[in-house]
């Protein structure tokens, strides 16, 4: 039986030792801050990288700020961090939602926004759609500076980052809206969604639809928007039987996928359900902020 050698633990203090160590490491080195996930690689046949950076002692990746336009969240802020500081943000309720139900108790208090966010291989991630749907943008730190680039597209690129690559903070617009965060779960998929999906809605005075953003997760491999069951939903008045309707008439869009808590036919059947109790937690919502 081989046994294999334990990796090394690197442990900065500033977000630019951080990228350093990444980028002089190389590709057998990774940033950790919760490491929920990759402390778990064994019972997956997966082996330790020879090192990992701990993102956990830098300081401003565990703050949480409001400049009034927008909402910046340290990548090593975790799930339950989040979830308290987001009472006061009915705008976000949705990504309130997704890490407050998130796995499970032990696990929110030490799973961070950035582990979410970059865990390559876990597509029920329950962050990721939530973010989606709040038209979220990650800040990155590399060897070259920093750039900004919408969730989305950092979704399409996290395997092609340049080696030092850090995802340091994420920014949620704060704006005028609604949201909602519904998931299914089935007592064999243990903390393990099988459908996510993610609602954002602006609403004028009479309850119409301006604008929506949907997102779906654990359904594809990676969480995705769905712009075609957003611009469906706009400019009418919420719906939640005819958004059942009309994602049922889309869902063909998707490439379910298959693994041991659900086959891939199954999640593509009971997805309009999740959105139907989605888009209800939106109509309470709207009538409420009109009441």
């Amino acid at each position: 039986m081989t046994v294999q050698t334990a990796p090394e633990l690197y442990q900065p203090t500033s977000l630019d030792d951080a990228v350093e160590r990444l980028a002089i490491a190389g590709p057998d080195a990774a940033p950790i801050a919760g490491a929920t996930w990759i402390m778990r690689s064994p019972s997956r046949g997966e082996s330790f990288l020879r090192e990992y950076v701990s993102l956990a002692r830098i300081e401003e990746l565990r703050r949480i700020e409001d400049d009034g336009a927008s909402l910046t969240i340290g990548a090593a802020v975790t799930h339950a961090r989040l979830a308290g500081a987001l009472a006061g943000y009915p705008a976000l309720e949705a990504l309130r939602q997704a890490a407050s139900a998130s796995a499970n108790p032990s696990v929110r208090r030490q799973a961070t926004v950035g582990g979410n966010l970059c865990t390559r291989d876990f597509a029920a991630a329950d962050l990721v759609p939530a973010l989606l749907s709040l038209s979220a943008r990650v800040i990155l730190a590399g060897p070259a500076g920093t750039t900004t680039a919408p969730l989305s597209r950092f979704l399409a690129t996290r395997d092609t980052q340049p080696q030092g690559t850090v995802l340091a903070h994420v920014s949620v617009p704060l704006a005028p809206v609604v949201s909602a965060h519904a998931r299914l779960t089935l007592r064999r998929a243990g903390d393990y969604p099988v459908a996510i999906v993610s609602v954002s809605a602006a609403l004028d005075e009479a309850g119409v639809v301006g604008s929506a953003t949907v997102a779906v997760g654990s359904v594809e491999p990676v969480a995705r928007l769905w712009p075609e069951l957003a611009s469906a939903m706009t400019g009418r008045p919420l719906d939640a039987d005819a958004a059942v309707r009309t994602a049922r008439e889309l869902a063909g869009a998707f490439t379910p996928r298959t693994s041991v808590e659900a086959d891939d036919w199954y999640r593509l059947q009971v997805l309009p359900t999740v959105v139907g109790r989605a888009v209800r937690a939106l109509e309470r919502r709207g009538r409420a902020g009109r009441a």
